[in-house]
């Protein structure tokens, strides 16, 4: 897995702050190794005076797959990076139960037919004709 961080001329942290996200998100999408090709993580400010100005995208390529984005603005550039990466870790969880279960049981086309059903899979009725 490759892991591209880049920041915009407002945020500050150079060489250090790309080697503590890329050590973080290794450790946080380990599980995810194998399947993903490249995570790019992009760190910005907004330029408005608001509270919550610093941005951060983080965009994982899981393989044959469509790419996945998620975004979070906070105050601090380490507060948007821990909720960007808290949510993709979440989203990719979710993508990749779906893709690896299948709700954690056989389809119902593998369960065995009953020994009282017709040929169509239908059950047949066991009570008695009366006459």
């Amino acid at each position: 897995m490759q892991i591209q961080v880049n920041t915009d001329h407002n945020v500050h942290g150079g060489e250090r702050l790309a080697s503590y996200v890329s050590t973080d998100l290794e450790q946080s999408l380990s599980r995810f190794g194998t399947w993903l090709t490249r995570v790019e993580v992009h760190l910005s400010e907004d330029g408005g005076a608001g509270p919550e100005d610093k941005k951060c995208v983080i965009e994982a390529r899981p393989g044959g797959k469509q790419p996945v984005a998620v975004t979070h603005h906070a105050a601090t550039v380490d507060d948007a990076y821990a909720g960007a990466a808290h949510k993709l870790v979440r989203v990719l969880d979710s993508r990749y139960d779906r893709a690896h279960d299948h709700k954690g049981a056989d389809s119902i086309r593998h369960m065995p037919v009953a020994e009282d059903a017709d040929p169509a899979g239908n059950p047949q009725d066991s009570t008695p004709e009366i006459g």
